[in-house]
């Protein structure tokens, strides 16, 4: 990371923790010193106080016995305000959770956890096509490779089969009239071109038809290969595999227009500039992006190869395995079968293991990819710059690289508090439609059931892998969910978990699929497939923040600071209003009708038949219209509508990060931290049968509660920040070129807690309130805290 918080504790304690370690290498046996950094112990962590509680809940009174402490009277220290919230760092929490918050999560010291280093080997090292995870022994193959020891070569078509009618099969993304790689199913120009390793996606290769009527869309003719313009070297012709990119550039030569550059790892109008794919961690500094997939270097593993073995160097050890000591067993010999070693690592709670899927739940969808942007949140320009996507889904990506770098991970499935399962659903509901491996037709082309059968198979392995499943009945792991409805298609199996969704649904009132969209309906699922859970439990789940781009000029102008006196407008939203206007989503049940209603009563725009809304006024702004400064727009308004879309939307997100008070309308659907954070000390939710009077009770609202809304929108909006996400990879282009960009020196410079701070303070007040903890929770475990706060059995 690039800047550091100075570390509170003496720095005799500091000399206490450093240590002199061993460790074995499969090259050589060394002895050197591990100092801690300063920057380790002030980046990644809440800041605490290093008071020395050692809390557990079987020796709590001897531990405070020997390090005596003030008991703790949270009701009394901590008392609510007149929203009923109790403030944490800044924030309004439900009075409970912030009085917890406030007295424990505020103390907890660092418990001595002993991290498993593998040095387990695989069968042929993997023959050179996938990476050996040394805790289990076995391969991860790359795509287009199976087997124990990825030897066998999959045979990844990018065509159904054909037929008379249809030569190159039935559409789907990969169709292919060119050359077709099979380990990926991708098409490409192929050997005898200029440029073999020129993409040929979609309609590249295909007959393109000019439109039947003015303005009307062209039409492609997937049963007709147009191979002779784009194989073609006449230059009279729009070519494209062997179109020189210098005479395109200067217009000496035609070019197919359908043709671009999709696939990630090219750049360029003619794909002629190799960059950097995107992959999760940019391997940790230790391995190679390819497409997506990390080709860990010797020593290294794991999905972002950021998790060491026996045969890495200590120095290069990631900051949350250090500082360790390290114990070199007696008997420990360099062999083929080299030992696993345990380094003692002080780390505070909660801890969270993260299970090395298979990469089919992960890697293989990002290195298959069809589109560059698909589920993602960055990608690398010519210059190897991050381009941040608008991917609303890039939230999944970025959770998961901060929990894969957190000081709170744990490789020890027996200390860990949670355990995390990563499944990434926007990879695979983007993908979907990508190449016939996927098996749509096993599903009736839906999606959701395509989707909830990852989530099940991802369940089996890790129940017939790992042993940590049956200790709680699945309810100390963690799923992520970010598609439109969010855990709505969870298999039956899993449903314990604690779900992390963009979709509160509870089907208190909207019962059912929400999404206009047939091939995301879960109601067709078979109930034997999924249950008859609901889509959010709010006593075990969270609905975390969409991701949003870095908006750097909206960070320069601090829109989010924005006084009342300088928001003119009451109320605003914009976005997709329905059938009634141009270009509005023709269904009537998108949105569930929220938004169709809200337009009735406030539109501000001429619908298809030049009315306005009934209730229409100057000061009220409600229009499918794309606004010039979307965000300007926001942060000049007092109050911001929160509808849904297709499902979830992410207004809450626009809302907040303009400082604009949220105005939600969706019965029984909780938003991001809505279960833990007091949303009345920010928000107001408005019922949907009270659309009608929506103006007339804003205007109700006076304005001291309106500066307390305000302030406090103020305080929280950094929580709605990916910030920790941004950061690291700040850090990686640090690392790659001497200097940041515009967005990183903006992001540097805030300092609340975030989404990541903001999940683990969630975690840790669960890990000692979530009442099924009482019967399970380990006896022997420390949790560094005060026997006040510890879970009562």
């Amino acid at each position: 990371m690039l800047s550091f918080q100075k570390w509170r504790c003496s720095w005799s304690l500091v000399a206490a923790i450093a240590s002199i370690v061993a460790f074995v290498s499969v090259v050589h046996l060394f002895l050197f010193p591990v100092v801690p950094s300063l920057d380790y112990f002030g980046t990644r962590q809440v800041q605490h106080s290093c008071v020395p509680i050692n809390g557990s809940i079987e020796g709590a009174h001897d531990n405070i016995l020997r390090n005596p402490q003030p008991l703790l009277d949270l009701d009394t220290q901590f008392p609510a305000d007149s929203h009923e919230a109790v403030v944490y760092h800044g924030a309004p929490w439900k009075a409970d959770v912030g009085r917890w918050l406030s007295g424990c999560d505020s103390i907890v010291s660092a418990v001595k956890v002993s991290e498993k280093i593998g040095g387990k080997s695989c069968k042929n090292d993997c023959s050179g096509q996938g990476i050996c995870n040394r805790e289990l022994g076995q391969c991860r193959c790359f795509h287009g490779f199976s087997g124990e020891g990825c030897s066998e070569r999959l045979q990844l078509n990018c065509n159904y089969p054909g037929s008379k009618e249809e030569p190159y099969g039935r559409w789907v993304v990969s169709i292919c009239s060119a050359s077709c790689d099979t380990t990926r199913a991708m098409c490409f120009c192929g050997e005898g071109t200029k440029y073999p390793n020129r993409p040929v996606a979609e309609a590249c290769g295909f007959k393109v038809n000019l439109p039947s009527e003015p303005g009307g869309p062209k039409l492609t003719d997937w049963t007709k290969a147009d191979l002779d313009n784009v194989l073609t070297t006449n230059s009279s012709k729009p070519g494209w595999c062997n179109v020189d990119p210098v005479e395109a550039y200067a217009s000496k030569v035609k070019f197919k227009e359908e043709c671009d550059c999709k696939y990630d790892g090219l750049w360029g109008r003619f794909c002629e500039v190799p960059v950097s794919c995107t992959c999760i961690n940019q391997c940790s500094g230790h391995g190679f992006c390819r497409g997506g997939f990390c080709q860990c270097e010797n020593g290294w593993y794991g999905v972002d190869c950021g998790v060491p073995s026996v045969l890495s160097s200590i120095r290069e050890w990631p900051r949350w395995l250090r500082p360790a000591q390290i114990n070199v067993p007696d008997n420990a010999e360099v062999t083929a079968n080299l030992v696993n070693l345990n380094a003692v690592v002080e780390k505070k709670r909660p801890l969270v293991y993260v299970y090395d899927l298979p990469p089919e739940f992960n890697s293989l969808l990002l290195e298959g990819r069809h589109f560059k942007f698909e589920c993602v949140n960055r990608i690398y320009d010519d210059r190897n710059a991050t381009l941040w996507t608008e991917q609303l889904y890039g939230s999944q990506m970025a959770l998961y690289e901060s929990m894969l770098a957190s000081p709170y991970r744990t490789l020890d499935g027996e200390e860990a508090d949670y355990f995390f399962v990563p499944v990434l659903d926007s990879c695979i509901i983007t993908r979907a439609d990508d190449a016939p491996h996927f098996s749509m037709q096993e599903h009736a082309g839906m999606r959701s059931s395509l989707t909830l059968e990852f989530y099940w198979n991802a369940y089996n392995h890790i129940v017939r892998q790992y042993p940590y499943w049956n200790h709680s009945s699945g309810r100390d792991h963690i799923w992520s969910f970010s598609w439109d409805e969010g855990a709505c298609y969870a298999p039956k199996e899993i449903w314990n978990s604690m779900m992390l969704v963009h979709w509160g649904n509870t089907n208190s009132k909207h019962n059912h699929s929400t999404t206009a969209y047939w091939a995301d309906n879960w109601d067709r699922i078979a109930p034997e497939r999924r249950g008859k859970h609901p889509c959010f439990d709010p006593d075990k789940d969270l609905v975390i923040p969409a991701w949003k781009r870095p908006d750097v000029n909206s960070l320069s102008l601090k829109l989010w600071s924005r006084p009342h006196e300088k928001r003119k407008t009451l109320f605003y939203f914009n976005g997709n209003l329905g059938p009634a206007y141009e270009s509005g989503r023709p269904e009537t049940t998108y949105s569930m009708g929220i938004r169709q209603k809200l337009a009735e009563e406030f539109g501000s725009s001429p619908n298809k038949k030049g009315k306005l809304g009934r209730q229409h006024a100057e000061d009220v702004i409600v229009t499918p219209l794309r606004s010039d400064n979307y965000h300007e727009a926001l942060a000049s308004s007092i109050f911001c509508g929160v509808v849904p879309g297709d499902g979830w939307s992410g207004r809450i997100e626009d809302s907040i990060l303009q400082g604009c008070i949220p105005v939600v309308i969706q019965d029984g659907i909780y938003l991001p931290y809505e279960n833990v954070l007091n949303y009345d000390s920010f928000a107001v939710r408005i019922r949907e049968d009270e659309i009608p009077m929506l103006i007339s009770i804003l205007r109700g609202i006076n304005g001291t509660e309106i500066e307390f809304k305000l302030t406090n929108v103020k305080k929280i909006w950094q929580r709605f920040l990916y910030r920790d996400s941004m950061l690291l990879e700040a850090g990686r282009q640090k690392s790659a070129f001497g200097h940041v960009e515009d967005w990183a020196l903006e992001f540097l410079r805030l300092s609340e807690d975030d989404v990541f701070d903001t999940f683990i303070q969630v975690l840790h007040y669960k890990l000692h309130n979530d009442p099924w903890r009482r019967q399970v929770l380990h006896q022997k475990k420390e949790f560094g805290l005060p026997r006040e706060c510890l879970i009562k059995t």
